[in-house]
């Protein structure tokens, strides 16, 4: 190409496009994305953290900031601990608790 500066520009949308398809579930920007990850990472740990909920047992997906929990509990205060600590959690706009009690 002539003109490099242009090349450059072009290249950079190429990679931003590209980026921006990465982007699942219905996310509009990168930013929300990683914001869900960080929420997510957030409440997992927290998880791993608490000596009542198993942080193995219980999966969490983001959304938008609104929180999924699936998977299984021992006990409904397991459920409930887990319901709570995500509840918490900076950034979490809701909580979604679907997880179910198997003793």
């Amino acid at each position: 190409m002539k003109h490099p500066a242009l090349a450059m520009a072009l290249s950079g949308l190429l990679v931003l496009t590209t980026v921006g398809c990465a982007v699942s579930r219905q996310q509009s920007t990168v930013g929300e994305y990683v914001d869900d990850a960080t929420i997510t990472a957030r409440v997992k740990a927290k998880f791993a953290e608490d000596r009542e909920v198993s942080a193995l047992a219980i999966s969490v997906e983001t959304l938008r900031g609104s929180v999924q929990l699936s998977g299984f509990a021992k006990s409904a205060t397991e459920k409930s601990r887990a319901e709570g600590i995500a509840r918490t959690t900076p950034g979490v706009a809701s909580v979604i608790n679907n997880i179910v009690v198997r003793p």
